[in-house]
């Protein structure tokens, strides 16, 4: 089985972006909050916007699961205050566990908080606990940064995230560190904006000990880790001069990092220096970057190519990668495959 553990509804039906521009009016002074009833979204919008994009590509690819999001630029918590990040967290949250409801094959479920800029993280419990009990996520999106790129929140060590690792150490739940929109210009959102993203996060967990204190949360760093595998040298070297122990004790246990890195020489710069045990197949498909790379023929973010063709896996390392590791990291992911496998055996 091959386990894409990074996936965004970024092709979701046209009203929801309609309806968004109203809330950001509001939100920005001009008109009245529009009524999330007044949304309407089909099953068959979803189905016309599903199986003609990601599901496609899926089958053209030969991924098997996706665990599928809100797509990360639209959360843009740095948007209104916390009100209507909690609207706009639960309709987006509600439209991906529709996506696996009408694809239970195919997609299974992942949740976007509802952040905002200079609020308590632990405001964002609540919906982190609907969306595993009630919508079935697996896994939630994370964003250090709710300011979009001005960085005015805590380190991801800070006590004031405690209450949200513990619900997810509570639920098993990992979370991807995923930052949004980026409302600087001199940021491009899914370039430097998302990769500084991901390398801060990093080196925010290097100087701290969370883990002494959370020992069973799991967190995914995404897009292969930023700049992390490239400069794995460098933080070692900080490790040590902060009297810190090897990467490896300190931070491995905890930190996973995706295969989101579009080129075959980064796969095999990921491939060698990161533990396989530590590394999770993903694509971000449709993402970031959408076009065919001239040099290949293929698309840049077919993944799935660069992972089966690097020299720095085995056979069983594959295997890890593509579905172990995702069983192991993900344990609520886990439990539904197996669930759903034993109703296919019942031919339920």
């Amino acid at each position: 089985m091959i386990i894409d553990i990074h996936g965004h509804y970024t092709t979701a039906p046209a009203p929801l972006g309609a309806w968004r521009d109203l809330q950001i009016a509001f939100a920005n002074g001009a008109g009245a909050a529009p009524d999330p009833a007044s949304l309407r979204i089909s099953d068959d919008d979803i189905r016309e916007t599903i199986e003609a994009n990601q599901l496609r590509l899926m089958d053209e690819r030969g991924s098997d699961v996706t665990v599928f999001s809100p797509r990360a630029s639209f959360m843009a918590h740095h948007i209104g205050d916390l009100e209507v990040s909690a609207t706009w967290a639960r309709i987006c949250n509600d439209l991906c566990a529709r996506v696996s409801e009408l694809f239970p094959d195919r997609f299974i479920p992942g949740a976007m908080l509802p952040q905002s800029p200079g609020v308590d993280p632990a405001t964002t419990v609540a919906e982190l606990t609907r969306a595993v009990e009630e919508l079935g996520a697996v896994a939630v999106n994370l964003n250090p940064d709710p300011s979009g790129g001005l960085w005015t929140a805590p380190a991801l060590t800070d006590r004031s995230w405690y209450p949200v690792y513990e619900k997810l150490v509570e639920y098993g739940v990992p979370a991807m560190v995923h930052v949004s929109t980026s409302c600087k210009d001199v940021f491009h959102t899914t370039g430097d904006h998302y990769l500084n993203a991901d390398t801060t996060a990093f080196m925010q967990l290097l100087k701290g000990d969370l883990f002494r204190d959370f020992p069973d949360l799991k967190l995914v760093i995404p897009h292969g880790g930023g700049a992390v595998p490239y400069h794995w040298g460098r933080f070692r070297g900080l490790a040590m001069a902060l009297g810190k122990p090897e990467l490896e004790e300190h931070l491995l246990g905890n930190v996973y990092f995706d295969t989101c890195v579009y080129h075959q020489p980064g796969i095999d710069l990921l491939t060698q220096v990161i533990p396989t045990e530590n590394i999770l197949f993903a694509s971000e498909m449709i993402g970031a970057v959408r076009d065919i790379d001239p040099r290949t023929g293929h698309h840049f973010d077919d993944t799935k190519r660069y992972v089966d063709a690097t020299a720095n896996l085995t056979v069983a390392d594959r295997a890890l990668v593509f579905e172990g590791n995702a069983r192991r990291v993900y344990p609520r992911l886990d439990r539904a495959l197996r669930q759903r496998e034993r109703g296919a055996a019942r031919g339920l």
